[in-house]
């Protein structure tokens, strides 16, 4: 079965003159952006958001270099390739932003973090079309994507390109509480722990992941952080800084009532999205256009890749993950 498809690697760089490719989920956050009348200024503006922050988090601010570090972004898409051909032989299976911290003053490139903004259209079709049809949890929800997820995190495409594993960085949830467990890092800041397991940590450890939860430095809220790696001991701390730079600004646009709030979290935290006080950015989103397409999109990965490949992707995600 391990012939019977492959995955393969594309990139396009994520900047004020992006445009989201057709095979981009219009709902990936980085592609909402890039969409009409006011999409250049939308990109300039978050893109200036990430390099401050990733300044500020540096310290390049203190010694008046708050211009010393520049990220560049890199949508990185990730196709399924099927063997037998036909009309649906390939696939567009994952999207997320690699990063490079790029040093304006020593002219050095830093090798960031991948999996920035993860989006999928399978995630799409497991949320919003599998599960509301279903009359309660399927015992194997998450177990395709999860299994093709670590499958090309074991590819020859994967390794081709990188050496780190990824992080994924989303919004805490607002149906738990968190607390601060008195562990600090210097630069992912202070740990949380959450009351107990979500869908969406459930849905993530198929994907051989684990949640950590850190609010850094002057930042509003903690971030979830998931990864198969060390995350505190695995990665650089200007790897790390390009992380959280990047997802702190998305959420402060997508959910400023939570991460653009003027009072920071507390040791106890529970997020809201009624929450009034916080300041906007600068930057357009339509919320609710986001959560209908998701609908769409999630219909056209069961035309697409559920319904043609069904049957060899039901066996595939039997199958364990080889070790490489």
């Amino acid at each position: 079965m391990a012939n019977d498809f492959t995955f393969s690697i594309t990139r396009t760089r994520f900047d004020e003159d992006y445009s989201p490719a057709d095979s981009s989920r219009l709902t990936t956050n980085f592609a909402n952006l890039a969409r009409g009348e006011r999409r250049q200024e939308n990109l300039r503006a978050a893109l200036a958001m990430i390099d401050g922050r990733a300044n500020d988090l540096a310290g390049a601010s203190a010694d008046g270099a708050g211009d010393r570090y520049r990220l560049q972004l890199d949508i990185v898409s990730v196709a399924l390739e099927f063997s037998d051909g036909g009309a649906d032989a390939e696939f567009p299976l994952l999207e997320m932003l690699d990063v490079t911290i790029v040093d304006q003053h020593t002219g050095e490139r830093h090798r960031g973090i991948l999996g920035n903004n993860f989006s999928s259209y399978l995630r799409d079709y497991d949320f919003s079309v599998l599960l509301p049809s279903s009359p309660g949890l399927p015992s194997d929800f998450g177990a395709l994507h999860g299994a093709l997820f670590q499958r090309f995190l074991e590819s020859d495409a994967f390794h081709a390109d990188f050496d780190t594993e990824p992080v994924v960085c989303i919004s805490v949830s607002t149906s738990q509480t968190y607390r601060q467990n008195g562990y600090v890092h210097p630069v992912l800041g202070a740990e949380y722990e959450h009351e107990h397991s979500s869908l969406t940590d459930d849905y993530f450890g198929r994907m051989g992941m684990r949640v950590r939860y850190f609010q850094p430095a002057g930042a509003a809220a903690p971030l979830a952080f998931y990864t198969r790696g060390d995350l505190t001991g695995g990665y650089t701390d200007l790897q790390l800084i390009g992380t959280i730079a990047t997802m702190e600004t998305f959420q402060k646009i997508y959910r400023p009532e939570i991460y653009a709030a003027n009072t920071p979290a507390g040791s106890t935290y529970r997020p809201t999205l009624d929450h009034t006080g916080f300041t906007p950015t600068p930057v357009s989103y339509d919320r609710e256009e986001r959560s209908r397409l998701g609908i769409t999109q999630g219909r056209w990965t069961e035309e697409h890749l559920v319904t043609p490949h069904g049957a060899l992707l039901s066996r595939f995600a039997a199958e364990p993950v080889p070790a490489r």
